[in-house]
Order: C-alpha cells, then structure tokens, then sequence
C-alpha cells in the first residue's frame, strides 16, 4: 500500500509517480499486473482524482505503466539495457568526441574539456529556474530576439567593459553555446580551399570544424607567452591567410595566456597582412586576473570576440555571444537566423538570473581557488612520475604535459579507456604533419583521482 506525507514539501502527485516508479523498478509490482482505479486509489489514498489521474499520465509517459482502453492502467513491459560493447577499437579523435558526452561512457574523465558537476553553480541554476518559473509567460514560450536577450546583452557590454572591450549591446550576439559562435565565425570569415591560421597545439574542435568547411590549415606553433608571432609571419608572407583562430587566456590545451607583447604583435601582423583575428576566449572568467585581449587593444575593427558561460555556470545553459563591429554582427545575425532562427531565451535568462545574483561572485572567486589547487597538485604528481609540463599554469582547467621517455602514447591511451579513462592524446591538438608525439591534456579538476595516478604509475616503458 502506498503512503504518502502530505506535510512533505514534495507535491503528492509527485510523491504517487515516485513510489509507483519505484516498486516497478524492484520488482514488487511485476510487468502486467493491474494498479487500482484512479477513484479506488484516491480514495485509499484520500487525495483527489485528479491527484492521482495526473500520476498515472506522468507514469505512462515515463513508459512505467500502460492504460488499455476500458480495462484500466498495468505495468508496461521494460526493455532491458543493452549490455555495453567490449571497446576493442583504438582510441582515435572521432571515438572521443562521441564517447564522453555519453552519460557512462568513462568513469574518469581526466582529458575532458569541463568541470565536474559539483564544482559548477548548481543552486545559482535551481534558483534561476524558479525564479523563472514564476516569471512572465512569455519567457516560456516564445521564440527569442535575434541577436539574444537584450537585458543579458546590455549586461554583457558592462562586463567586457571591465576588461577593456569597449562592445555596447548591439555588437553582440548570444549564441548557442561558444561552439555555435565558433561556427558562425567559421562561416563568415572561411571559405573552401582559404589558408588558416591555427595554433598549435590548438582547439580539437576548431581543426575538426576548419577540416570539415575545407580550410587549408596553417599552424602556429604555440609556446609560453601566446602564439609564436615569428613563425606566424612567415607563415602569412608565404600564404596570404584569411584568418588567425587564437585562444587568449587560459589556452586550450596547454594552460597558457598571451602576453601583452604578443598581442601587440599579432595585431600588427594582420594590419600588414589583412587577415581576421578570431578571439576565441570562453576561459576569460577562470583566470585570475584579466590579461590583455586582441579585441581590447583593437577595439573590434579586425577582431571577432567569443565567450561562453558554459564553463563557469553549466554546460547545459549553451549559453556563448559573439562580439564584433556592427557591419559583422549583422552578416553573422542573418547566419544565426537562417540556421537556427534564435538562441534560447529561457536559457539566455536563467544566465542573466544568475550573473546578476549576489552568490555568482563568490562561486567565481571560490572556483579560481579551487581550480589552482588543483593545478599545483596534479603539476606535482605528474612530475613525480616523470612527465615534463610545458608550462605551470596558476589557474583554469588543463595542463599539457609530455609522457616519460619509452611511454607509447597510442598504447596509453588505449589502455587507459579500456581500464575507463578518457585521455586526451596531443595528436588531437595537433594537425597531422605538425603531430609531436607522447604530449597530452589534462583536465585537472577531473584528474584529483588517485585512480589516474596509480595507472600512470604501473605504466610499462619500452
């Protein structure tokens, strides 16, 4: 028999769904078995009909139970999981990009791109979505502006003030996460068979998407303080590139920051060789302290600014924008509009709830802290072990470093995923005829496992 505590905070019609749920589930209420009337079971339940008639929509639909017509609601048939398959193939891009968005794919993530969940800002996300839950009716069911919501726009321009970019609100576009904005930078600026320039190592999903739009990618050696500006100007002299795809501070895969020289550089390289600079940026609020843009000290004339708030809220927001001059956000408006109409308005205003909250500061604050701790333990255990790092980041997400001498790094990452750890080997960072082997990503906020350190320990050598 079912009880239910009406003094519970939880709705009794949730309250009848979850305990339904759950007795199927165990077994004490087997497939095919009939459940009372919907008054029968109001009436021992005493709640209403429409309590409970509620529960047995919400149970069928969640595919717990089906009504037959004029015989009543029965347990439905479960389908049973497909048992996963053995991974016998080799690790390669494709097979990572598909494998970890899978909800078990690999208990231990320590190549991934994102923060585990409990160190992103779930109650500031909780709070948002009641607050719009109770909030005008239009925000839940209409399509958005075509540029975003206004209000996060508005509040957008404010803070990219405070890093020196000057961008009012109608030079912004929000965007389906920042992979949206890369794509709609890609698409404007790129056509087939155009040189690019691209860091290396670089951003596996920006090579993957030039790849696939049939640019001719140039790569630029990436080392401590930004983008190797010699190298990029040869490079430039001898291929007349359309764009330079760069990734500010806090790069994906190695953790570093361009310094303020380099930019300068930069900037003065794609005056004298007209290219695009697009500003890749979505770590912006992990660092510590704000570090000079290409988009500050050009003021948006060639620069194509992108950010996200995917890494300090929640991936699940997809809520990125793009920044730019206003001849180039209107191009990249009609782009939006003509792939897929608009971004998200409620998504765009649980952000706006959230970085407009009292809390959102402090969650900022307390994530930077962590993520350097986090830097400072995984650098000194990797080091303990004989790897070489590129660089000690002072804070973010990632940290590049180079497996022991004799360690194949194909083989590693094989083993690794078949023992349930997703790797993220250099030669996804790097174009094919630039690949350096045995360098790999760290994530290290998802690499605080001693699981990750006792494998890399038992590691055989050549």
């Amino acid at each position: 028999m079912l009880t239910l505590d009406k003094t519970s905070p939880t709705p009794l019609t949730e309250q009848i769904v979850a305990a339904v749920a759950e007795r199927v589930a165990r077994g004490l209420l087997p497939v095919g078995s009939r459940l009372p009337s919907v008054r029968a079971l109001a009436k021992a339940l005493a709640v209403s009909p429409f309590t409970v008639a509620e529960a047995y929509n919400r149970l069928s639909a969640q595919g717990w139970i089906e009504a037959r017509p004029a015989r009543g609601h029965f347990v439905a048939p479960r389908p049973r999981p497909a048992a996963a398959p053995l991974m016998r193939a080799p690790v390669d891009e494709a097979w990572l990009i598909r494998r970890v968005y899978e909800d078990d794919a690999l208990t231990l993530p320590a190549g991934g791109g994102w923060l585990p969940g409990d160190w992103l800002h779930e109650e500031g996300m909780r709070s948002a979505l009641r607050q719009l839950a109770r909030g005008p009716a239009e925000r839940l069911t209409r399509y958005g502006h075509p540029q975003g919501l206004t209000a996060l726009r508005e509040h957008l321009a404010w803070q990219l003030a405070l890093r020196g970019i000057e961008a009012p609100a109608a030079q912004i576009v929000l965007t389906h996460g920042a992979s949206q904005a890369l794509d709609l930078a890609i698409r404007l600026v790129v056509r087939p068979g155009d040189a690019v320039l691209v860091e290396t190592p670089g951003y596996s999903n920006l090579l993957t998407a030039l790849r696939a739009h049939g640019a001719r990618l140039l790569p630029v050696p990436r080392t401590a303080a930004g983008p190797d500006p010699d190298a990029l100007a040869t490079l430039a002299e001898a291929h007349r590139p359309v764009a330079f795809f760069t990734n500010t501070q806090l790069h994906n895969p190695t953790g570093t920051c361009t310094k303020a020289a380099t930019a300068f550089r930069l900037l003065q390289l794609a005056e004298r060789f007209d290219f695009t600079l697009v500003e890749d940026d979505p770590f912006a609020e992990l660092a510590a302290s704000a570090g000079p843009t290409l988009a500050s000290l050009d003021a948006l004339r060639r620069v194509i600014y992108l950010g996200s708030f995917s890494k300090t809220i929640s991936p699940a927001l997809r809520v990125g924008f793009l920044a730019a001059a206003p001849a180039t956000v209107t191009a990249v408006s009609q782009l939006k509009m003509a792939g897929a109409l608009t971004s998200s308005p409620l998504n765009e205003a649980a952000t706006l709830a959230i970085v407009t909250d009292g809390h959102y500061r402090s969650h900022l604050e307390r994530l930077r802290d962590r993520l350097a701790e986090a830097q400072r333990r995984v650098a000194d255990a990797l080091e303990a072990l004989g790897w070489r790092l590129f660089h000690r980041p002072a804070g973010g997400l990632f940290l590049w470093a180079r497996a022991p001498d004799g360690v194949d790094a194909k083989a590693l990452t094989d083993a690794a995923a078949a023992a349930g750890i997703a790797l993220a080997p250099g030669a996804f960072y790097q174009s094919e005829e630039d690949a350096e082997a045995g360098w790999f990503r760290f994530n290290v906020a998802c690499s605080l496992d001693a699981r990750l350190f006792d494998f890399l320990a038992g590691v055989p050598r050549r």
